[in-house]
């Protein structure tokens, strides 16, 4: 598979080959939902905590004698039935995570790229890297290249001018190579790549 290569300013700069064997795969779903599915499991707190009965500071004693009230019989005030007791089957702190093998994480991984790639929602650019660090100048650029919802992606390490002038760009990402993962390409319409990025995936599944 073969890209043009495009600078941010809009002009060619040439083209890139693209591995068939990460770029060029049938994306499968079920691989690709696994692995978001793991990551926003992965990423849940599970702080979230309620009280039961055994942690209530309230008496122990039997609130009213068994027989002759004519109402319900109760001992504790503590029990889940009254206003301040226990909560029955509340949610306790824990961890979410669940499994998923580092090969099929991988997997899933490449099969994200190759449905960017098979959408025509992968765009390959020179390098992300601006002269003049402001936001409204590279705003202009992006809108030029028709990105208003973007993920991009730059080599090991993000260009600080470029980081700072795209922070407040809305809906518009960017990361270095080693935090590319499946839920971010994913919940951006077009994926962007730099020459640096697409050398390190190579390097990365070679």
């Amino acid at each position: 598979m073969e890209l043009n290569v495009t600078t941010l300013e809009g002009k060619a700069a040439g083209s890139v080959k693209l591995s068939d064997e990460i770029f060029g795969l049938e994306p499968r779903a079920d691989l690709i939902q696994r692995c978001v599915t793991w990551q926003l499991a992965k990423r849940q707190a599970g702080t979230h905590k309620a009280k039961g009965r055994a942690e209530i500071w309230r008496t122990g004693k039997k609130m009213y004698k068994q027989k002759g009230t004519g109402g319900a019989r109760h001992g504790s005030a503590r029990v889940p039935q009254f206003r301040g007791g226990g909560r029955a089957f509340g949610p306790v702190v824990r961890s979410h995570a669940i499994d998923l093998p580092k090969k099929v994480r991988a997997l899933a991984l490449r099969h994200a790229l190759s449905a960017k790639a098979k959408d025509g929602g992968l765009i390959v650019i020179d390098a992300a890297a601006i002269s003049d660090a402001k936001t409204k100048v590279l705003s202009g650029h992006l809108s030029g290249l028709g990105l208003t919802n973007a993920l991009i992606i730059d080599g090991a390490e993000v260009n600080t001018g470029f980081a700072a002038a795209a922070r407040n760009i809305p809906n518009i990402d960017v990361l270095p190579i080693q935090g590319i993962n499946v839920y971010d390409i994913l919940r951006r319409q077009k994926l962007v790549l730099t020459k640096a990025a697409v050398d390190a995936l190579e390097a990365r599944f070679k």
